[in-house]
């Protein structure tokens, strides 16, 4: 199946991290990677609401979208997909695992169309855009930000 699977720690509590995926302002503060900024075009973070975002990194915009399968406690299930790949469309599911003493694991699954996609999108930088973004949000923790 070709998934990409991705899995942090977090010194937070569940809540705090759906609040971070699904607050616009929050989510726009660390998503992506160092030197972007994030710009919040729709956001109905709810079951069966759908969302738009615009990236920028030095001077170029990027455009991603996607819609809320399921928001709740402990789960979010959405699309993802890139405008410059409209018919690459991605089924994210993410879970946030209490461990205990203000602790959270953060499991994503990714499921793309292709084992050819599934590489594409390993090879595009999406792996330091996704660390780089979550240390953004561990940051934003420790601040109290979120």
């Amino acid at each position: 199946m070709p998934v990409i699977w991705t899995t942090r720690d977090f010194a937070a509590k569940p809540e705090q991290l759906l609040r971070a995926h699904t607050d616009p302002e929050l989510f726009a503060q660390w998503v992506g990677p160092d030197g972007t900024s994030t710009r919040i075009e729709q956001w109905d973070a709810r079951t069966g609401g759908s969302w738009r975002y615009v990236s920028v990194h030095d001077g170029t915009e990027y455009g991603f979208y996607g819609c809320f399968h399921e928001v709740r406690p402990g789960r979010i299930v959405q699309t993802f997909t890139f405008e410059g790949d409209p018919d690459g469309v991605t089924l994210e599911t993410l879970w946030f695992e209490d461990l205990g003493d203000g602790r959270t694991r953060l499991r994503a699954q990714s499921l793309v169309d292709s084992f050819e996609s599934r590489d594409a999108w390993l090879l595009s930088g999406m792996e330091s855009g996704v660390n780089d973004g979550y240390a953004k949000l561990e940051r934003m923790i420790a601040d109290g930000a979120v």
